[in-house]
């Protein structure tokens, strides 16, 4: 089985978790618009590698979502609209989320708590009792708890995505988002993140802010 076959799999698995027993339609076509999504050309960081990575993530924290698969859905479309020079792509993401699981047979209250998942990735500040958003947004901020070569690639990534920004420009916008995240109580929610990602993804940011700062 390649790559691609197993996101099929997955995503398969996690839409027939959310929706009555043998109803809706084929996943297939549903899980082949979001690969060709993932695939598009201005992506460099918001790759197929980084969705296979959030939902690995998402398996490691599945013990504290209120309902697994609906996260795993939620990663599925969290960045399936992405236009680096756009700012509305968690918007137009969740409203993709909500045309195509209503099709594909997701009860209503599932397809809407997908949606309200991909337009909290805007934030990533889901609220304390917000079991599946705490999840998702753990699982998506994981990279920044990267070994430091992995960490060196992202921002590489990211930096490719944003080819078009002056490079002073750049390093305001991205050293005042890290300064951003340096100053939130805690980046990550579940005990798992807390435990295992927030001391690593703080060293990370920092030295990333001091190189921007040189």
């Amino acid at each position: 089985m390649d790559d691609l076959d197993a996101l099929r799999l997955r995503f398969t698995r996690a839409l027939e978790g959310t929706r009555a027993r043998g109803g809706g339609p084929d996943p297939a076509p549903y899980a082949d618009n979001l690969l060709t999504r993932w695939q598009e050309p201005q992506r460099h960081y918001h790759t197929l590698a980084h969705l296979t990575a959030v939902l690995d993530h998402v398996d490691v924290l599945e013990e504290y979502a209120a309902d697994p698969d609906v996260v795993r859905l939620a990663a599925w479309f969290h960045d399936a609209v992405y236009l680096p020079d756009r700012s509305e792509n968690e918007e137009r993401s969740a409203h993709l989320a909500e045309r195509a699981l209503r099709e594909a047979g997701v009860p209503e209250a599932k397809t809407a708590e997908v949606a309200r998942l991909v337009r909290l990735t805007v934030t990533h500040d889901p609220a304390d009792d917000d079991r599946d958003g705490q999840v998702l947004c753990d699982a998506d901020l994981a990279i920044l708890a990267a070994p430091p070569s992995a960490y060196a690639t992202y921002t590489a990534e990211v930096r490719e995505e944003y080819h078009f920004v002056p490079n002073d420009a750049f390093r305001e916008g991205r050293s005042a988002i890290l300064r951003q995240l340096l100053d939130l109580p805690r980046l990550f929610h579940t005990p798992y993140g807390q435990e295992h990602w927030e001391p690593t993804a703080r060293y990370n940011l920092a030295a990333e802010l001091e190189m921007l700062s040189t």
